[in-house]
């Protein structure tokens, strides 16, 4: 949030993109044990991406003159037939 404020983002209308998570060096360190023993003590950290941008604004698509249908004289044919056989 801070990055978008410090690049003039307006905060609202972010969106996440892409999140990826990946593994970092994990760090080595010893606890030690009972009697003299000493046990590995290790942890897992990752690097975290998050890519955010903001929502466009939705444009309306002009409306388009209707062109005629174009039908096949197989199609022209059922639509002159009568549906019921009323005669």
């Amino acid at each position: 949030e801070s990055n978008a404020e410090f690049k003039n983002l307006d905060t609202e209308n972010l969106t996440i993109t892409h999140i990826q998570v990946s593994m970092a060096q994990q760090g080595r360190r010893r606890t030690f044990r009972a009697h003299g023993r000493v046990n590995a003590y290790m942890n897992c950290p990752c690097h975290v991406e998050m890519l955010l941008e903001e929502k466009e604004e939705s444009v309306e698509k002009p409306a388009e003159e209707s062109k005629a249908k174009k039908f096949t004289k197989k199609q022209l044919a059922k639509r002159r037939l009568k549906v019921g056989g009323d005669q």
